[in-house]
């Protein structure tokens, strides 16, 4: 068994100061991967550099200080990492790494990836860019998953993927169709991810007919309370690995003080 959580942390240094700690501390996953860290491995507070129980963590700053960045906390030593996806444009911004995990209790060896995809703004140069990014990477998500198939290896791709897919991943919908994040031809990429990459949203596929569950709620007016969120957060996995996924939840704070980021975490558990 192998449980996997990705969360956006809207800053480590910040989050640690929030509670990130404790969660970390408290948490029975076995990789966490991190988005929006905005820290190189330097400015991790110390104690989240090298926490007990937790093997080195992997950080992949932006070359832009103070924005983007992924990381990456496993509990077994990774037999390789990856920073980046073979972008000329995209490799030194800080949102793709990559760990090899062995086989382990009947398990196959696990391709565990921390992914912040641009959150783009319509209509912009940040939109344009956010859209080479889904092209270049939806080509790496195709050739990852033929490469892992002939090593007998899984792929699970966890992070802030920015885009919620169908109505029931947003709460208001119906005025947010002009709205990066929701935007049909976002929507449209996004199920090529899933029918022509051939991949799948291990949440959707445990819980297909519920709304939601939320995994980010804006910190402007109530949007937590009333639960106004966006499910954007994803483990979107190989199908061998998705068909052993057991369990998947949001672990939604129990109110607004006691959040930590404007994220929640997103925990599968897999099990052979």
């Amino acid at each position: 068994m192998i449980t996997i959580t990705t969360v956006n942390v809207n800053g480590l240094r910040a989050a640690s100061g929030k509670g990130f700690d404790a969660w970390l501390a408290a948490t029975g996953a076995d990789v966490v991967c991190l988005q929006e860290v905005r820290a190189d491995h330097a400015q991790v507070p110390a104690q989240l550099r090298e926490p007990e129980g937790w093997a080195r963590p992997l950080f992949a700053p932006a070359s832009s200080k103070g924005r983007a960045g992924v990381g990456m906390y496993t509990r077994v030593e990774p037999t390789r990492t990856q920073v980046g996806f073979g972008s000329g444009e995209f490799d030194e911004s800080g949102r793709y790494i990559e760990i090899d995990l062995p086989p382990v209790d009947g398990l196959p060896g696990i391709t565990v990836a921390s992914l912040y995809l641009p959150s783009g703004e319509t209509g912009t140069a940040r939109q344009e860019e956010k859209e080479r990014f889904m092209t270049e990477f939806l080509a790496y998500l195709v050739a990852a998953r033929k490469r892992l198939e002939a090593e007998g290896r899984e792929l699970v791709v966890c992070g802030d993927w920015n885009i919620a897919h169908r109505e029931a991943d947003l709460k208001n919908w119906k005025s947010n169709q002009k709205t990066a994040g929701f935007l049909p031809e976002e929507r449209a990429w996004l199920t090529r991810v899933f029918d022509e990459a051939g991949y799948v949203d291990v949440m959707r596929a445990l819980h297909p007919d519920e709304t939601g569950p939320y995994s980010w709620w804006s910190y402007r007016g109530r949007a937590f309370d009333n639960d106004a969120g966006w499910r954007i957060d994803y483990q979107i996995a190989t199908p061998g690995l998705a068909a052993l996924a057991k369990s998947a939840v949001v672990e939604r704070a129990v109110d607004h003080p006691s959040r930590w980021s404007d994220h929640a975490p997103v925990t599968v558990t897999y099990a052979a």
